[in-house]
């Protein structure tokens, strides 16, 4: 893989950048592999650039239906953070958390982590109670976790209206959070994947699975007949129809969760500011523009577009905390399709046919955990046993009762 550098830019600025590379080949599937990553999104980039990297193995091929990122990845609002409740969620994104601090460095390519500070604001005595006991199990977990009064609030977004309809009693500050750009960190992994020789096939549908006396063989796909040794599952929204290909069944439901952006202005907010009781959080992208959020649509779809009523659900709440936006024109919306889990925590798990893995029910928490997703089921698939930070989330804690309950901590997904 070669080196970005000021140098590169320099000699190919001469000749009006018409001349660098591809960052990865588009190649043809190749008869079979030693592992197939079904999903082309940042947690299926991920765990093939950390299997080929890490775990040694690089005959590997990502399959996509669209094209690459087109998916969850390129349809969020880029938060990072790893303020969760259970120690074992803490684990997990705070993993995730530490991966993305020099993932620019690692990929050599800059995915544009910026730690602004994440904010979670409390507007009533129930909120307190919960950011307080969230908060310091946090805290216990070794995570970075601060709380802030209102006039601390209002030192770090003087723009915010305090006392409003919904009155700011508190917060929650993890100064280690942040955003990072969605599709650089699809492109970074993609590229760093295809230098080690994975391949990256997109325009590939999955249509069906070769399984022989319970062992997953390969996968049928639009261009073709792929032979597997190992499949593993990245497919988001689409994971349980996936799974119904393969013959079970995966407790998931599927929900749109729509964002929007508004156009650019001058940087005004320098932090990420979430509103669990209100279902709104804001920031501010590097290109100006006010990235807006809420909760999942309340029924269950496929759809990857946006609707009015989500944006009057959003938008007022956002005016009220922000009068100063009241203004501000909306550029575009959009929809994401998320996997949610009745404990609103991730699957990472064996399935019931042999070498096949499933990495889905992130619900409205995938992007922050991409690293660490990645990491952590490549070196399951890799072992053909889950990592110790996987191992809780695994699908039988729906038959033992062993739930991680996170619907607070997730915010928007409960």
């Amino acid at each position: 893989m070669k080196k970005y550098s000021i140098f590169s830019i320099a000699r190919n600025a001469r000749t009006h950048h018409q001349d660098w590379e591809r960052a990865w080949r588009s190649p043809d599937p190749k008869p079979s592999y030693d592992v197939v990553i079904i999903g082309g999104g940042g947690h299926g980039l991920a765990t093939a650039y950390y299997l080929a990297k890490e775990c040694g193995i690089t005959n590997v091929a990502v399959l996509e239906k669209g094209w690459l990122g087109g998916g969850n990845t390129g349809r969020n609002t880029t938060i990072v953070r790893s303020n969760y409740l259970w120690d074992e969620s803490a684990a997990m994104y705070d993993h995730a958390v530490n991966l993305w601090e020099g993932l620019s460095d690692e990929l050599n390519y800059n995915v544009m982590f910026s730690q602004r500070g994440l904010l979670h604001l409390a507007h009533n005595v129930h909120d307190m109670q919960e950011i307080g006991r969230r908060g310091n199990a946090i805290y216990m977990n070794g995570i970075d976790s601060e709380f802030l009064t209102p006039h601390q609030v209002k030192e770090l977004v003087p723009c915010i209206n305090l006392n409003c309809r919904y009155p700011v009693m508190g917060a929650l500050l993890q100064r280690r959070g942040g955003t990072a750009r969605h599709d650089a960190v699809a492109w970074g992994y993609a590229r760093a994947a295809d230098s080690m020789g994975v391949d990256i096939i997109q325009n590939c549908e999955v249509t069906g699975f070769k399984i022989e006396n319970g062992v997953v063989k390969g996968v049928e796909t639009t261009r073709g007949h792929i032979g597997a040794s190992k499949v593993g599952v990245v497919a988001a929204g689409h994971s349980s129809v996936v799974a119904e290909m393969a013959g079970f069944r995966m407790p998931l439901e599927s929900f749109p969760l729509q964002a929007f952006v508004s156009e650019p202005m001058k940087p005004i907010i320098d932090c990420v500011i979430m509103s669990n009781a209100i279902h709104a959080y804001i920031s501010q992208s590097d290109k100006g523009e006010l990235v807006i959020g809420g909760s999942g649509d309340p029924y269950i779809s496929y759809s990857q577009r946006g609707s009015f009523d989500q944006i009057e659900h959003v938008v007022g709440p956002v005016i009220e905390l922000y009068p100063i936006f009241s203004r501000v024109r909306m550029l575009r919306q959009w929809g994401g399709i998320t996997d949610v889990t009745v404990d609103r925590s991730p699957i990472l798990t064996k399935t019931p046919v042999e070498n096949m893995f499933f990495n889905c029910g992130w619900g409205t928490g995938g992007f922050k955990a991409t690293p660490g997703s990645g990491h952590v089921f490549a070196h399951s698939i890799a072992k053909g046993e889950m990592h110790p930070i996987a191992a809780p989330f695994s699908m039988d804690r729906f038959n033992t009762g062993a739930l991680i309950d996170e619907a607070a901590a997730a915010a928007v997904a409960h």
